[in-house]
């Protein structure tokens, strides 16, 4: 499992920050940052990608601030379902 970003070691991703999972990105609301002020916007929308093994271990792979993606504590962020047409404008706008 690779580290949270606080960790400061080698947690990039070796995939691409855009992936999708079971017909479309997935999304979360940011509602904690408490030791991420600079990665992580409280009231903020990220996306995340599919890490089972991060999920397994109470954590989350978001694309952070940084445009790169990090593992950070699952309960900072609540899931949300966006519309098809917010969801597209998310994604171009992150491209």
């Amino acid at each position: 499992m690779k580290h949270m970003a606080s960790a400061r070691k080698n947690t990039r991703s070796n995939g691409s920050s855009v992936e999708t999972r079971r017909g479309g990105a997935r999304f979360v609301l940011c509602v904690r940052n408490k030791d991420y002020a600079a990665s992580l916007e409280v009231r903020k929308i990220y996306q995340t990608l599919a890490d089972d093994q991060a999920q397994k271990h109470g954590h989350l792979r978001v694309i952070d601030e940084s445009g790169e993606d990090y593992l950070y504590p699952a309960d900072y962020f609540i899931p949300i379902k966006l519309p098809q047409s917010a969801e597209k404008a998310v994604l171009k706008a992150g491209a």
